[in-house]
């Protein structure tokens, strides 16, 4: 192989490894919400620009936050199986220059929010990068409850592009916002559970590693998921949405339920991992479903 050739793979790996800061895979279901909240909070055409400068702004403060929080996590991510390759962790990129790719790709989405939509959508942009970063990401080391608490920036995406649309905030945006944040407990307890081992290991404190029995997070889980149902079902009460999303919600929110309890009353790594994909599965289609009834 000539040097050239070698320089450019090495070029590409690097590249890779800052995206990878980003977590992408991840934040598709981000800006996928943002689309959504987008989509209902349109009330007439705002033009191609305004739509894509959302998702594309929403999508870096996203990938930024992650970046900050992998900055902040580093030393406990090396001690995780799962993590431990990350970028960091692994040494192939420094601290400093994912500290400066973090403010890069965060400061250029919330500008980009503000140039092509809207300063409030700029706005609730930039509360989401900063309770994630400065009050979840370091709550993760200190109480189980920081899961809760990072359900909040988590659920703020479809908030945004409601903002982005509408200019304003309204009863309907913060519907969508429940929504998503009932639909992350149960997702969230499900992960713990399945790397209830590497989280212990690494010394975060969350549910299924102070109470190993799984009681309380199989509960938990079903609370959330059981919340999760009527809330679901709000946007035909409101008026976004008609008959054919509150039936495909209800059955959906049932499915997704049954599941939930099934985890609840197992508690097995089996039936926590149908729980997770069930959740990456049901969020998707309850957004697929609203815009279709929408549009």
């Amino acid at each position: 192989m000539s040097s050239e050739a070698v320089a450019l793979t090495g070029t590409r790996a690097r590249a890779l490894d800052f995206v990878a800061l980003g977590k992408p895979r991840l934040n598709f279901l981000v800006v996928v919400s943002a689309l959504a909240g987008y989509v209902m909070g349109a009330s007439e055409a705002s033009g191609m620009l305004r739509l894509v400068g959302m998702l594309a702004g929403t999508g870096l403060v996203a990938g930024g936050a992650s970046a900050f929080n992998q900055v902040y996590e580093r030393d406990v991510d090396a001690l995780m199986r799962r993590t431990r390759l990350r970028p960091l962790p692994d040494g192939r990129v420094q601290p400093a220059e994912a500290l400066a790719f973090a403010a890069a790709v965060s400061a250029t989405g919330l500008l980009i929010l503000a140039a092509t939509a809207n300063l409030l959508s700029a706005a609730v942009a930039f509360a989401t990068l900063l309770t994630y970063v400065v009050v979840y990401t370091p709550l993760k080391r200190r109480t189980s409850l920081a899961t809760v608490i990072g359900a909040i920036p988590g659920a703020l995406p479809p908030v945004i592009g409601w903002a982005a649309a509408r200019g304003s905030l309204s009863r309907e945006a913060w519907t969508l916002f429940g929504i998503v944040f009932l639909w992350q407990l149960p997702h969230f307890l499900a992960i713990a559970w399945m790397f209830r081992d590497d989280y212990g290991r690494a010394g975060f404190p969350l549910l299924p590693v102070v109470e190993p029995d799984g009681r309380s997070t199989g509960r938990q889980a079903l609370l959330y998921a059981a919340a999760l149902i009527p809330l679901s079902l709000v946007p035909t009460l409101m008026g976004l949405t008609g008959e054919v999303y509150f039936a495909a919600a209800l059955v959906l929110g049932l499915a997704f339920l049954a599941l939930t309890v099934r985890f609840a009353r197992t508690r097995t790594v089996r039936d926590a991992r149908r729980l997770f994909f069930s959740s990456i599965i049901y969020l998707p289609l309850i957004w697929i479903l609203m815009i279709a009834d929408r549009v």
